[in-house]
């Protein structure tokens, strides 16, 4: 495996350029503004973290949230031929007061390059309104240019086949001052995660 520094951030850019070039492609921003939603970008790329898992995330605010409307926006995401699969989760009446929608967009260009774009649909005033994009903040007013580095040298060294949530990267190396893979893997072994893990 490649570890040159600047090999990695190569990658983490070209891989964020074309998710910025896939919302673009998709007006997703549009479409859910047109249902009056307040919509934000959300998770690393947001934070400029993105590596080598391709996923997009937004979370997306209404004062009510009527599955009609939240269909009529993501039909039309979904209208591009890109678009090869959907799922649709009703949460609203659970905690998260939300309706999650995950789309899979295929570039027919690379066969293998599938991106994961997560829409999670919240009720405006509920626990989870801004949740999220105050942990991006803090993570964000944290990061440096060396801490940055190695949060996406971690990730780059993550084999595919292990699933690792973003924000267990970013509280291991800016709470703990992780550096390693092999210190963070013994680290993560030793922690207790719940569903939602708190930065």
């Amino acid at each position: 495996m490649n570890n040159d520094i600047n090999e990695i951030i190569e990658l983490s850019n070209k891989n964020q350029k074309k998710a910025f070039s896939i919302i673009k492609e998709l007006d997703i921003e549009n479409n859910f503004k047109s249902i009056g939603a307040r919509i934000n970008l959300v998770g690393s790329l947001k934070m400029g973290l993105l590596m080598k898992n391709r996923d997009i995330d937004f979370h997306i605010y209404t004062s009510e949230l009527n599955i009609e409307k939240s269909f009529s926006a993501v039909s039309k995401i979904a209208s591009n031929i890109k678009i090869q699969k959907l799922t649709y989760s009703n949460l609203i009446l659970t905690d998260e007061h939300c309706i999650e929608w995950h789309l899979f967009y295929k570039d027919d260009k690379n066969d293998n390059e599938v991106w994961q774009i997560d829409i999670i649909h919240i009720l405006e005033g509920s626990y989870y309104d801004g949740y999220f994009e105050k942990a991006n903040d803090d993570i964000i007013s944290m990061l440096t240019e060396e801490k940055r580095n190695i949060i996406l040298k971690l990730k780059y060294q993550t084999p595919n086949n292990i699933k690792i949530m973003g924000i267990e990267y970013y509280k291991a190396v800016l709470k703990y001052n992780i550096k390693d893979f092999d210190e963070f893997i013994k680290w993560r072994d030793k922690q207790l995660f719940n569903a939602i893990i708190e930065f």
